[in-house]
């Protein structure tokens, strides 16, 4: 991947330290300290332009978001939409989001075990070659970072317009043991799905009638107790479900 930003993007990078981070190593563990509270911390691989991690810093103050990307003019492009989403409150530096500079490869010298309660795979890479599988990031090599890096409560959610990396995807949370949920082969089915916050390629790709996919892997062995404790809700239904009228005939 080329970018072509501007001139001197590592110096504008530089002067946004507190919020852009150029040497995520040295948080490693200290992440919290880093915001100043202990909230829990949401983590989108690959954020691109910074769309989704800006809007949803935005939408969710209490929960902490870090975006991590590996190129200098994407982090560039992320740090101006994060201000602007958060222009609206009149604050110019976004409390609840940081910015890293880093290669998702070597996850997890920037982060601690269980440091991290949610991960973010929007759109990534689907890598279609087959001799490539090794680098999607939902291959097992990657999984196993994830789980050792995600708290009880950890989650991972998947969005991709990808059939192919979205089927490799749904059989390696599985192979891996993990519990899925809220699975969707069409998440704008109906239309923009508001609760979901899109992303850029999502943008695009739901405008061309592109099947946008989606689905939540569950790790944290408290997300999994909660989940296995509500997971027949949706399909319960009323002891008569024929309603009060059957009973009158």
């Amino acid at each position: 991947m080329r970018l072509r930003g501007r001139k001197g993007i590592r110096e504008n990078l530089e002067e946004q330290k507190g919020f852009v981070i150029l040497d995520p190593r040295s948080y490693k563990g200290k992440w919290h300290t880093l915001f100043g509270n202990d909230h829990p911390i949401h983590v989108e691989l690959g954020m691109g332009k910074g769309q989704f991690i800006s809007r949803m810093s935005f939408r969710n103050p209490d929960i902490n978001f870090i975006g991590i990307d590996m190129y200098d003019e994407l982090i560039r492009r992320a740090s101006e939409k994060a201000r602007l989403a958060w222009s609206e409150r009149n604050v110019e530096v976004p409390p609840n989001l940081r910015l890293a500079l880093a290669n998702v490869e070597y996850l997890e010298e920037v982060f601690d075990e269980g440091e991290l309660e949610r991960i973010f795979l929007n759109f990534s890479d689907p890598w279609p070659k087959a001799r490539h599988a090794r680098r999607r990031l939902t291959h097992p090599r990657f999984l196993d970072k994830y789980r050792r890096l995600l708290n009880s409560n950890g989650e991972i959610h998947l969005k991709t317009d990808s059939q192919t990396l979205f089927e490799f995807s749904l059989n390696a949370f599985a192979d891996f043991g993990l519990q899925m949920k809220n699975i969707s082969l069409n998440l704008h089915r109906e239309g923009p799905n508001e609760q979901h916050v899109m992303t850029e390629y999502e943008t695009k790709f739901h405008g061309q009638g592109v099947h946008i996919h989606r689905c939540e892997a569950i790790v944290g062995i408290d997300a999994l107790k909660r989940y296995q404790e509500h997971r027949l809700d949706n399909y319960r239904m009323e002891d008569n479900p024929r309603g009060k009228d059957s009973e009158q005939q």
